[in-house]
Order: C-alpha cells, then structure tokens, then sequence
C-alpha cells in the first residue's frame, strides 16, 4: 500500500492497463508468426513428401524392372502420379498393371484404397492388376493385413 500512496491508485491501474494492451498486441504478433510457421512448415512437409514419394518409386522400379525382365515381359510404360485414382507409380507391361502405392508410414485404410486404385486399373487396362505398397515405417498389423489380401510389401 506504500507504493500505492505514493504513485497513486490510478497510476498504478493505468499502468496495469497499458501493460495488458502491450500483451495483448504481443499475443496478436506471436500468432501471426506461428501462422506464417506454420505455413512453411507444411510446405517443408509436402516438399519432403513428394522427394520421399519419387525416390520410393524409383527404388519400387528399379526392382520392378528386374523382375520384370526375368518374367519376359515387355513394359510398356512407367507413369508417376497417374491420374487414374490417384496412382503414385503405375508401371504397365504387356502381361500386368503394377500399381504401387507409396507411403512413409501406411495404415490399414491405404490398403483398402491401393486394392480400389487396383480395381480401377484392372477396369481400364484389361489386364490383371499387382498391388504393391512401399514405405519406410510398415507396422506389423498393416504388412500382415496387406499380406492377408494379396498386397506385396517392399519396404526400404
């Protein structure tokens, strides 16, 4: 109460109101930021996903590309993101449809929706389609259910 009296009530409220409108604006700066942050931070990742996605394809290929060979059959194209369901790496022999999905870290669902794309492609091309589902972090629960439906797993 000895500094009260001596700067006074008021003064003390109007600093303690100042103090909070600073606050507030810094509040209002600190958003933007982490907006503007975040911003970036999602392009770094899509960024990072699509490098991760065409080097996965190019390792599924290289392998692919062997076996193939081996089998005598002759490809007849090898198209990334394919704009048939949404494909990350259709490679088309004269035999098969190799349809591949790429993820990092896939889930049960990525399965279900690489048998679709499959499906799609056996419609369209009129040759039986091959799932394969690439990635890094493959979880047993999803390699056993990939597994279960026929889906072959390369991981890398």
């Amino acid at each position: 109460m000895a500094v009260a009296g001596t700067i006074g009530l008021g003064g003390i409220l109007e600093e303690l109101k100042r103090l909070r409108e600073d606050f507030e604006k810094w509040i209002k700066m600190e958003k933007k930021r982490w907006e503007a942050a975040n911003k970036r931070f999602a392009r770094i990742e899509t960024t990072l996903g699509a490098i991760a996605e065409a080097q996965f394809s190019r390792y599924v290929w290289e392998e692919l590309r062997e076996e193939i060979r081996g089998r005598g059959e002759a490809v007849l194209r090898r198209e990334r993101n394919v704009d048939l369901d949404g494909v990350d790496l259709l490679v088309e022999t004269d035999r098969h449809v190799y349809v591949v999905e790429v993820k990092t870290r896939p889930k049960i669902a990525d399965v279900g929706a690489l048998l679709a794309k499959c499906d799609v492609a056996q419609q369209k091309l009129g040759k039986p389609a091959i799932p394969i589902l690439t990635g890094v972090m493959i979880g047993r629960e999803v390699e056993a259910y990939a597994r279960g439906r026929w889906v072959r797993i390369m991981k890398f």
